[in-house]
C-alpha cells in the first residue's frame, strides 16, 4: 500500500532534517569552543562514569599528597629535636668520662653535677617538643607535656637525685598519616622507647650521675648506662630517617600517579582540536548541502507564504 506524500509532508520531513543537521552543527560548535567531549551526562553516560571515577581518584590522590607534606613536617620536627638531644648526650658523655678521672677534686665534681642538672633539664625540654601544638614524643596523647617533671631533688641532701619525669604517652595510639589507599606511615616518635620512662629513663641516669658526683662517688658503670641511653636516642633518630625516606618514596609515587590520572582525565573529557575542527567543517558542508537540496526540491509559491 502506497502512502500519500503531500507537499506538507515533504516540508515537515525537510524541516526535521534541517533541525537535526543544525543541532549537530551547534553541538560541534560548542565542542570546538570548549574542547569538552562531555557537556552533559547524556552526551556519553559511560564516559561520564569514567570521568567521575577519575576525578574521585584525583581528589583522593591530592589528599594523600597533603598528608605526605604534613607527615614530612612532623618527621622533620622530630629529627630536629633528636639532633638537639644527640648534641646534649654527647656533652653528657664527655662529662661522664671527665668525672671518671680519679684525680678530679670534689669542687670539680660539683661543677660537673651542676652542668649535668642543666643538661638534664635541656633533655626534658627537648622530649616535650611540640609540632603544631601537639607533642611529638607522646603519640595521640592529649596531655600538656609528653614527660611530666617529677619532684625536684632536695638541695639539702646531696645524695637525692629527685624523681624522674613520668611518660604520658604509654598505651596511646601513634600519629599516622595515610599516604596511599593501602599504606600509612607513623609520623610521631615513641618517647618511651627513645628517652625511657620513670627509673629507666635517660633523665634518671643523668640525675643519678649528678647525685653520685655530689656525694663524691666513684664513676663505675655510669658510662655504660649513658652509652645505652645514647644508643636509644640514636636508634630513634635512625627510625625517623627511615620513615622520612618512606615518605619521600610515597611522594614520588603520588606525583607520578597524579600525572597519570590527569592524563587519563584529559583523555576522557577533552576533545582533540584537529578532529573537532574537521568534524565541524564536514557538518557545515552537510548542512549547506541539506539547505540547497531542500530549497531545490521544495520551491514555495506566493500562495504558500499567504496561507
Amino acid at each position: 500500500m502506497l502512502n500519500r506524500v503531500t507537499n506538507l509532508t515533504m516540508s515537515a520531513n525537510a524541516q526535521r532534517t534541517l533541525q537535526t543537521q543544525q543541532s549537530r552543527l551547534a553541538e560541534l560548535q560548542e565542542k570546538a569552543t570548549s574542547l569538552n567531549k562531555i557537556s552533559r551526562p547524556s552526551d556519553d553516560p559511560a564516559a561520564t562514569a569514567q570521568a567521575l571515577e577519575t576525578r574521585g581518584l584525583l581528589a583522593a590522590n591530592a589528599q594523600y599528597g597533603r598528608n605526605i607534606e604534613d607527615g614530612n613536617t612532623w618527621l622533620t620536627a622530630a629529627d630536629s629535636a633528636l639532633e638537639q638531644a644527640t648534641n646534649v648526650m654527647n656533652r653528657i658523655r664527655d662529662l661522664t668520662v671527665l668525672a671518671g678521672n680519679g684525680s678530679l677534686p670534689q669542687s670539680g665534681k660539683d661543677a660537673i653535677a651542676v652542668e649535668m642538672d642543666a643538661l638534664n633539664q635541656d633533655l626534658v625540654s627537648i622530649a616535650n617538643s611540640k609540632h603544631l601544638g601537639r607533642n611529638i614524643f607522646a603519640g595521640s596523647s592529649d596531655a600538656d607535656q609528653a614527660f611530666t617533671p617529677g619532684a625536684p631533688r632536695d638541695p639539702t641532701n646531696p645524695a637525692d637525685a629527685g624523681q624522674p619525669p613520668s611518660f604520658n604517652g604509654a598505651g596511646v595510639s601513634p600519629v599516622e598519616r595515610r599516604v596511599s589507599a593501602t599504606q600509612t606511615v607513623r609520623v610521631d616518635a615513641d618517647g618511651g622507647a627513645i628517652f625511657g620512662s620513670d627509673a629507666g629513663s635517660v633523665f634518671a641516669v643523668v640525675s643519678n650521675i649528678a647525685a653520685q658526683l655530689r656525694t663524691g662517688g666513684v664513676m663505675t658503670s655510669q658510662l655504660a648506662d649513658v652509652d645505652t641511653a645514647f644508643k636509644k636516642i640514636v636508634n630513634g633518630r635512625a627510625e625517623i630517617g627511615t620513615r622520612q625516606a618512606q615518605l619521600e618514596r610515597a611522594g614520588n609515587v603520588n606525583t607520578e600517579l597524579e600525572a597519570n590520572l590527569d592524563a587519563q582525565k584529559t583523555g576522557i573529557e577533552k576533545a582533540d582540536l584537529g578532529s573537532v575542527i574537521m568534524d565541524l567543517k564536514l557538518q557545515e558542508t552537510n548542512y549547506q548541502v541539506a539547505l540547497a537540496a531542500t530549497a531545490r526540491v521544495l520551491q514555495p509559491t506566493l500562495m504558500d507564504f499567504l496561507r
